[in-house]
């Protein structure tokens, strides 16, 4: 039963508790002892806040429900901060780094009633696609333990994608929430720039990075965005741009939606499973009545180089001190990145960020004019295995999610599909700044018509 507890979605279990047919107390425990089944070979969480978890789950069963929040566990990538809690980014440098407030994020949920179970592995600094690179050793994919999660946001997949927790806050600087959740086979949304505050978060780069919520459906993500978004003064980055009802019109379909697919770079090199399985998914969300033609993208092949032209110099500006003073701490595919960033010369840092002015200039009148979300694969292939060159193996992760991070617009990553070796790997569907609302009901229509996602698309061996 514990188990049957911990698969279901975060909108399944929150209907529980407000019919008060389940206890929030009972939640809990059954994601601690599932922790405690499974956490010893993924390697999820660096750490669990059991004793906390459970005053809190009392709290939540003696009170009454305010929120689909209310009493539901759930985790946070370490870099959120938790007041009495260690951040520690995966890295020595911070191993004894006890937060003495909550982020932003961290209360809205609290506020919500969410309970912390802990905090989530990842890819140390968040500055990596894999997972592999943690000072707590790697997450492993409970759909193979042998390979990656995906990266940064490494645990964080496995948490969700295991049934340790019904839902985990991902952050996305170059695909971080996006490659976890194609790997691990879950949903996960990077929101548009500026929609969730970033405050109270150990930054990597500060004008392309994004938090958002990982799951295991999307009316799962659609409820966690209602209760993070929103403008926070504390983050001089975050926008006071009205934050929609994002339930309202989840069940709406895709009828005469217009569905554009790019006619370059995102199917140059996709693995052919993987290839053949996001034609299909597009070919769903035809069948439901969205009109999709084909759509080219400005500047989407130099959009990359000026992704990373941006991203190194301000992760080392960051990280510059350290750098100096403890490089050994850093692993080798982390350091040598940061090391980079010192390459770059300011007028190229300039110019990428011209560059990303004119290709949203463009998208947005010469795509978005015409559909209304773009559909592409959320990886070239799956999962990969855990040996191997983490530098190769991140440059073809990062290939079709970093360019949406200079463009700053919502994307969604959904379950489409496995390889003959049982891996999944997901579809992306982007759309214009501040319609998540859009990009969440097309995800949802083609999730409902299709099963790929839990239950349909079954559970992990792990």
């Amino acid at each position: 039963m514990s188990d049957d507890l911990t698969h279901l979605s975060l909108a399944e279990a929150s209907k529980l508790i407000h019919k008060a047919d389940v206890s929030s107390i009972e939640l809990t425990e059954a994601c601690l002892a599932r922790i405690g089944a499974v956490d010893s070979t993924l390697n999820a969480f660096i750490t669990v806040t059991a004793e906390a978890a459970r005053t809190s789950a009392r709290q939540a069963t003696n009170s009454k429900p305010h929120s689909p929040l209310h009493g539901i566990p759930i985790a946070l990538k370490d870099i959120f901060d938790v007041e009495g809690v260690r951040t520690t980014a995966g890295s020595p440098i911070l191993a004894d780094n006890v937060a003495t407030a909550d982020s932003a994020v961290t209360r809205r949920l609290k506020d919500a009633g969410a309970i912390i179970l802990g905090k989530l592995n990842l890819h140390q600094f968040a500055f990596g696609a894999t997972g592999r690179s943690s000072h707590f050793g790697p997450a492993r994919n409970p759909w193979d333990p042998e390979r990656i999660t995906g990266g940064s946001s490494s645990g964080s997949g496995a948490a969700v994608s295991s049934g340790e927790t019904f839902m985990a806050m991902g952050t996305d600087t170059g695909g971080s929430i996006r490659i976890p959740a194609s790997l691990c086979g879950i949903v996960g949304l990077k929101p548009t720039f500026g929609r969730v505050s970033r405050a109270g978060l150990l930054p990597l780069s500060w004008s392309l990075d994004h938090a958002g919520p990982m799951a295991r459906s999307v009316e799962d993500v659609a409820i966690v965005m209602q209760v993070i978004a929103g403008h926070d003064p504390n983050d001089t980055w975050s926008s006071r741009e009205p934050v929609p009802d994002y339930t309202k019109n989840l069940r709406a379909g895709v009828k005469g939606l217009r569905v554009g697919v790019p006619d370059s770079f995102f199917f140059d090199s996709l693995e052919p499973e993987v290839d053949a399985g996001v034609r299909a998914a597009i070919g769903v969300l035809e069948s439901l009545g969205a009109i999709v033609e084909p759509v080219r993208l400005p500047y989407i092949y130099e959009i990359p180089s000026a992704t990373n032209a941006i991203q190194l110099p301000e992760a080392l500006a960051y990280h510059q001190k350290w750098m100096a003073e403890r490089p050994e701490d850093y692993l080798d595919d982390v350091r040598y990145r940061l090391e980079l960033g010192a390459m770059i010369p300011a007028v190229t840092y300039v110019q990428a960020q011209r560059l990303r002015e004119m290709a949203v200039a463009a998208w947005r009148d010469e795509v978005f004019s015409r559909v209304d979300v773009l559909a592409m694969a959320s990886t070239q292939g799956a999962a990969f295995k855990l040996e191997g060159s983490d530098l190769s193996v991140t440059l073809s992760l990062i290939r079709l999610t970093n360019p949406l991070n200079l463009m700053g617009v919502p994307v969604i990553s959904v379950p489409c599909g496995f390889t003959s070796e049982g891996l999944p790997f997901g579809l992306q569907l982007a759309g214009r700044w501040w319609d998540e609302a859009t990009v969440l009901r097309a995800a949802y229509a083609f999730e409902q018509a299709t099963e790929w996602h839990p239950p349909k698309g079954g559970r992990p061996p792990i």
